[in-house]
């Protein structure tokens, strides 16, 4: 069994998880770090539990919008494989939308 430190708002934390799965494991701490750092800008540092209890909640009301979101594309007679090309479709044409956004806030105007 691995062991990986992974580091949410500032603070270590080692955790175990199998074999080969390290990668998957920092990009899930990094996935709660973000959630964690856009807290702390909202609402400030109000201790590391609250912060993880509000991101854990977040996190779990995305995830259930998510669910709902399929099961509502299955009862429509759309399956789980449509449904989940048509939502990687639209995070893929999001990050570029942002990223072209990006590139045009750098040019200088003609």
């Amino acid at each position: 069994m691995a062991q990986v430190d992974v580091a949410i708002n500032g603070k270590s934390y080692r955790i175990a998880c199998d074999d080969g799965q390290e990668d998957h494991l920092l990009q899930l701490a990094a996935f709660v770090d973000e959630r964690i750092q856009q807290l702390v800008s909202s609402v400030g540092q109000v201790g590391d539990a609250r912060l993880l209890v509000m991101a854990s909640l977040l996190i779990s009301d995305e995830l259930s919008e998510t669910y709902s979101n399929l099961n509502a594309g299955n009862e429509n007679g759309e399956t789980d494989a449509a449904a989940a090309a048509e939502q990687a479709l639209a995070q893929t044409t999001e990050a570029l939308a942002q990223r072209i956004e990006l590139i045009a806030e750098k040019l200088e105007p003609a």
